[in-house]
């Protein structure tokens, strides 16, 4: 495989083309192109039930605590320390971005601190030339981490209006220099002789990136500094493609790898392989059509979902890259950090495109990659899954993946590279923030189907004050209840899963007119959904207070992979082969030198430790199954307290109450509904020191075929979610 920094001619190709799409073709120099689902700016949504949970998990685990103690984040070199893990300098940058959000969502005021002592130190700190954070070279000041820091601003901005003035200016003076820095030969973002802020390129292969904070700036707050910040944009998108790093010469049919070896032709950038980079390098062609307006930019999006979702997308929703694509083999690694980006990217793609799919690809990843690779009290996290995962420990070899240590499956503080553990923060704050959209034509939708509130005003004038509670234990049951307040009538819209059956899937309101007028009750009856060509259940809100139940049917989903194998889901969820396992915990290492990290660098209260899981005596991982039969069961209590499963029939709506969830979720044996598969015992060798991939050995059975225990992929850390099929007599589930 060739991976040449520089592709000339297909660079030089599109740096021409960038300058014809980059402006926008309004005549208002400010105007871009608005989102179909707009976003509430940050801390009008709260979390209820489950996902509040997870988030107070993750403020009292390792993301809200890594300030105290952890070196990349406690003794930044941003707030007056000592350390960062690379001359690219975003450690906690990538923190920032993910603790604002996760501080403003909870309201958690421990961790507003945490922000506001980053915010006010950056910012006091702020160079006299305008540069926000601690290089004073030329050869140290790189543009990439800025943009995180920018992302993280402008979330601050939009929840503390205190500190909204000061951002901006901050902001405003920084972009003047950026602009300077762009305009003299790309300094900043191409590393010229002995720059060391980015010599592998990881910049300029996300030169978009710049583009968020900068059209927040140039809608809201432009204080006649237009021109500077479109040509700052313009800047770091032709930067980029002088390097070779234009993502739309490989969202492409033709250029767009199907699988990746050694042996492969390829002639672009490693920027466009690399995982991290894809999951972002999504947002690069929409970006630009924001800017523009150009409708061909907009269409390369959705190709590069279709390409992306086709070829490399893992079945728990993220992609499968251990630092790079290969192919969608099970033992193939898939970075934290890619179930992150892709939540966000899927999230911001579905504003703009409006794609029921795409909302569905962000749930599936936030139901599944992300939790599977996080621990259940978010105090440790692996660097790499797998779909297939027999183990999590240090394996005898790291040669079945890219460019990850053999390390990388061990959940523990830093598995491997640094990064995960200060980036994946992000996920679920800022899947919060996303959930609840305003709609193009002046309405509310619920988009992202977990618990919560969004407060806000709505109306040309803002005058009519709507709140909406949305109360659930979606994907681990399928229903909602939403209980609505409204000055005036509006239009509120619930998306519907794409797997979702809408002709037995039901809706009831009923709702009674503001306190103010003469009392009046209206209520609907049952009926069946009749959602619109994107998804969405119109439902008109009077003034005053309305609850609406949404009752979703669906059955499990069968899905067909290479070689004789399947996966299985049920609702959002993937369910995977339950491995109860054994745990071996030991004192985290340093992530290069695998040594034990100094006790500076590691919680006081001894939190931080990283395990070690296999598989209990007994645990069988090596199974085929027949998915032609499957039950649902359901977790209830017997007469005399003990826990049964009694099976569920799929006739009718799955209805879990809260109380029926554990607290942590994400735990084997935690969520209420598991699946129960006919399965047999086959020979299945180990590879590498990891399950064989199917279709390199024979499938033979062993023994007798048995019901399998399947649960959610995310509460199983280890797991065997791609299985071979086969027909097998039948099963007496015994339930």
């Amino acid at each position: 495989m060739v991976l040449p920094r520089v592709f000339v001619a297909l660079a030089a190709l599109a740096g021409a083309q960038a300058r014809v799409v980059s402006r926008s073709i309004n005549e208002d120099e400010n105007t871009l192109v608005q989102p179909v689902y707009k976003p509430l700016d940050l801390g009008s949504i709260k979390p209820l039930g489950w996902f509040k949970d997870q988030l107070e998990l993750e403020a009292a685990g390792l993301s809200g605590n890594m300030f105290d103690f952890y070196r990349f984040v406690h003794d930044s070199r941003y707030i007056g320390g000592s350390f960062e893990y690379s001359g690219l300098d975003e450690a906690s940058p990538y923190w920032f971005n993910g603790l604002v959000p996760l501080a403003f969502g909870l309201g958690d005021e421990r961790i507003r601190g945490q922000v506001k002592y980053y915010l006010d130190y950056i910012l006091d700190h702020q160079q006299e030339d305008g540069w926000i954070g601690f290089e004073t070279t030329r050869a140290t000041r790189g543009l990439w981490a800025r943009c995180l820091l920018l992302l993280g601003l402008i979330q601050y901005a939009e929840a503390d209006p205190t500190e909204t003035e000061r951002i901006v200016d901050a902001m405003h003076r920084y972009v003047v220099l950026a602009h300077s820095m762009l305009k003299n030969n790309y300094t900043g973002l191409i590393v010229h002789g002995n720059d060391t802020f980015d010599t592998a390129g990881f910049g300029v292969g996300r030169t978009h990136e710049m583009h968020i904070p900068m059209q927040w700036l140039l809608e809201r707050y432009p204080r006649n500094n237009s021109q500077i910040i479109w040509e700052t944009m313009e800047l770091m998108i032709d930067g980029g493609v002088l390097w070779g790093a234009d993502w739309r010469t490989f969202w492409t049919d033709k250029a767009y790898p199907k699988v990746l070896y050694d042996t492969t032709p390829y002639e672009l950038s490693w920027v466009f392989i690399h995982g991290v980079n894809m999951a972002e390098g999504l947002r690069y062609t929409l970006s630009l059509y924001i800017n523009s307006g150009d409708a061909a930019l907009k269409a390369q999006t959705r190709k590069a979902v279709d390409l992306l979702a086709t070829y490399h997308r893992s079945l728990a929703g993220t992609i499968i890259a251990d630092e790079f694509i290969s192919d969608l083999n099970p033992s193939r690694g898939a970075e934290l950090c890619i179930a992150a980006e892709v939540m966000f990217s899927s999230a911001y793609i579905y504003q703009y495109l409006g794609d029921n799919d795409i909302a569905d690809w962000a749930e599936q990843t936030a139901f599944n990659a992300l939790p599977v690779s996080v621990a259940p009290d978010w105090w440790s996290h692996q660097y790499v899954q797998q779909e297939n995962q027999p183990w999590s420990r240090n394996l005898s070899t790291d040669a079945l993946w890219w460019d990850v240590n053999s390390y990388a499956n061990v959940f523990g503080l830093e598995p491997n590279y640094p990064c995960c553990t200060v980036n994946h923060p992000q996920a679920y704050p800022k899947f919060l923030a996303n959930s609840f959209t305003t709609t193009s034509d002046g309405g509310l939708a619920h988009v992202f189907l977990i618990p919560g509130t969004a407060a806000t005003t709505l109306g040309t004038d803002g005058r009519n004050a709507v709140f909406v509670s949305a109360n659930t234990t979606y994907p681990f049951g399928h229903t909602i209840t939403y209980s609505i307040s409204a000055a005036e009538p509006f239009d509120f819209y619930i998306r519907i899963p794409t797997w979702a059956d809408a002709s037995k899937s039901t809706i009831t309101s009923s709702s009674s007119s503001a306190p103010n007028s003469r009392l009046t009750t209206r209520s609907t009856n049952s009926s069946t959904l009749s959602p619109s060509s994107q998804g969405l259940q119109h439902i008109p809100i009077p003034a005053g207070t309305t609850t609406t139940t949404l009752r979703l049917s669906t059955t499990p989903r069968i899905i067909n992979r290479a070689n004789n194998t399947a996966a299985i889901y049920y609702g959002a969820l993937l369910y995977a082969l339950a491995i109860e396992h054994d745990t071996v915990t030991h004192a985290p290492v340093e992530y290069r030198s695998m040594q034990l990290l100094p006790p500076s660098t590691l919680d006081p209260e001894g939190r931080t430790k990283d395990f070690a899981l296999t598989p209990k005596e007994g645990s069988l991982w090596n199974v085929a199954i027949d998915p032609s039969q499957i039950r649902v069961v359901r977790r209830s209590t017997s007469s005399n307290g003990t826990s049964e499963f009694e099976e569920h029939n799929t006739e009718d709506i799955l209805e879990v109450s809260p109380d029926e969830l554990e607290n942590p979720i994400w735990e084997l044996g935690a969520p209420p509904v598991e699946l129960r598969v006919a399965a047999v015992e086959i020979d299945w060798p180990i590879v590498m020191d990891t399950a064989a991939d199917p279709g390199t050995f024979d499938v033979k059975p062993k023994g007798k075929p048995f019901a399998a225990r399947f649960v959610p992929y995310g509460s199983s850390k280890l797991h065997m979610a791609l299985l071979p099929v086969l027909k097998l007599d039948n099963v007496d589930f015994d339930i």
